[in-house]
């Protein structure tokens, strides 16, 4: 059996918004990369990171999106994997678990103390996924959209 393969996982940098915009809207979130361009200073500028698998070529392989806040019922603060997606050409290659675990490596730096994943009811496979990383189904998410516009 071979080795598992290691992937090189690095921050994002604005430069990526057109290929962070693909993955994003292959997850189900219609992005353009200018409006990713338009918010990236404040983005960053708040405590946000994303990290990415590129390849050579520079297309990404994957994207993960942080966050990380400070809640009053928690000792520590929370961090969040607010969107993880791996192009479906190279899906099942450990680019989802490399991102998982430097996600884990970068929020624990931040002081986090728990580490949540957000991820749509839609998206079976990915539960299993996160599962299967050690992530346990703990509470479920409701939204709402605030505005004529959102």
């Amino acid at each position: 059996m071979a080795p598992p393969a290691t992937h090189h996982v690095r921050p994002a940098a604005e430069r990526d918004a057109p290929e962070i915009a693909r993955l994003l809207s292959a997850l189900g979130h219609p992005t353009e990369a200018g409006a990713i361009v338009s918010r990236w200073e404040e983005w960053i500028a708040a405590g946000n990171v994303a990290l990415v698998v590129a390849g050579d070529d520079g297309t990404l392989s994957g994207v993960a999106t942080l966050h990380h806040m400070v809640v009053l019922h928690r000792p520590k603060p929370v961090g969040r994997i607010t969107a993880l997606i791996v192009d479906e050409s190279s899906r099942g290659r450990g680019i989802g678990r490399a991102l998982v675990a430097a996600a884990e490596a970068e929020l624990a730096r931040a002081g986090c103390g728990l580490l949540e994943i957000t991820s749509n009811a839609r998206l079976v496979d990915a539960h299993a996924f996160y599962e299967h990383l050690g992530y346990a189904r703990t509470s479920a998410r409701f939204a709402k959209m605030l505005g004529p516009s959102g």
